[in-house]
């Protein structure tokens, strides 16, 4: 069976026709006090529904989620009319769209949240060296340190995997055809499984499985909320991003986790690499294991191109491959590749700045082919 970059590629009821998804990447552009998407936010990823899959970046479950000025969430009445707006833009260009469902956990500040409470976590060790966008009281987002976490108490933790499976309900109302639980980059549900930042006692802490108790619990309440066939997790294997160590036995404690997942019969595995390096080798123990864990559909995102994305299709490595910051200044960005064109560069300065700069101004080369006549 062909695993080319083009071919279709069918997840559960979605067929797609390219095995290219968009990374869920967060632009930071919701400006209103509702912090609902935008027209805009929806202009954007309409811009990019080409891809076989959108997954809209990563979208705050409650206000105690959230981690940076300007994100959009998925909470309230507001929000979910603000993400129909875009989903209902993707639809119509013929795309497929999920949702990243996001809680921060340790990363983040007081002067996010109404009540100034700090962020919380699987105990109170603080990041020394991160800092978050906070608006503070102005209209640009400035970067502010992280304010030391306070521990969650056993029935908190409960009660976000509550949030979760709500949040997940949310965005079914919202149109998408399902959303991806971000265990990735340092946040919460990785922070539980950080043996170094975990020192919990209860049921959520200790060893590897009471450690990944809580995005287990949580994933199975989301699969019973809308259907395990709607429902992707996002891992990160040996990443160091927020201040995190490498697990000191990845091979058992990824391992067991995908098994897991398997057993619940989620409907895809997204693996990123942040170093962009163990993904492209088809030896890897690691990846290897993962496959072999796993047996439903298995993205895999960090530092690809075209000729790294065939290799690992080819070798099946992977069933579809994520993009990312390529997909900020190519909204044609599968065109691109597919004629093999020369791919614009995005302007690091506008990634989170606001506005339409760096967001929808990006042309097609279409768009280019005609302003040069």
């Amino acid at each position: 069976m062909s695993r080319k970059l083009f071919s279709r590629y069918s997840l559960a009821s979605l067929v797609l026709p390219n095995r290219i998804v968009m990374a869920p990447m967060n632009r930071n552009r919701a400006t209103d006090s509702q912090l609902a998407a935008s027209a805009m936010t929806a202009r954007y990823y309409a811009q990019r529904a080409s891809a076989g899959l959108i997954i809209a970046e990563g979208t705050p479950v409650s206000p105690q989620a959230r981690g940076c000025a300007c994100t959009p969430g998925i909470y309230s009445t507001a929000q979910i009319a603000g993400w129909r707006r875009v989903t209902t833009a993707v639809h119509d260009q013929g795309g497929r769209i999920y949702l990243q469902l996001w809680h921060v956990g340790r990363v983040g500040h007081c002067g996010l949240r109404a009540d100034a409470s700090p962020p919380v976590g699987p105990s109170t060790i603080a990041l020394h060296n991160d800092r978050v966008p906070v608006l503070d009281g102005g209209k640009e987002p400035v970067l502010r340190p992280c304010d030391p976490p306070r521990a969650l108490r056993t029935e908190e933790v409960r009660a976000i995997v509550l949030d979760f499976a709500h949040a997940a309900r949310n965005a079914m109302a919202a149109g998408f055809d399902g959303v991806e639980i971000h265990a990735a980059n340092g946040y919460l549900f990785d922070q539980f499984r950080c043996p170094y930042l975990n020192d919990r006692a209860d049921a959520y802490g200790g060893a590897t499985h009471k450690r990944w108790r809580f995005l287990l619990e949580t994933t199975a309440a989301v699969a019973e909320a809308i259907g395990s066939e709607r429902v992707g997790v996002r891992i990160s294997p040996l990443g160091t991003a927020h201040e995190m160590q490498p697990d000191p036995a990845p091979l058992f404690t990824y391992g067991y986790l995908a098994c897991q997942l398997d057993q619940l019969g989620i409907r895809y595995l997204h693996v990123y690499d942040q170093s962009g390096n163990w993904i492209h080798d088809p030896q890897s123990d690691l990846l290897q294991h993962l496959r072999a864990c796993y047996s439903g559909t298995m993205i895999l995102c960090g530092g690809f191109d075209r000729e790294r994305a065939e290799a690992a299709l080819r070798n099946d490595c992977g069933d579809l491959i994520a993009f990312g910051k390529h997909f900020i200044a190519n909204p044609d960005l599968v065109e691109r590749l597919r004629i093999g064109a020369p791919l614009a560069h995005w302007n690091a300065s506008t990634i989170y700045k606001g506005g339409a700069q760096g967001y929808i101004d990006y042309p097609t080369l279409q768009e280019e082919a005609h302003s040069e006549r």
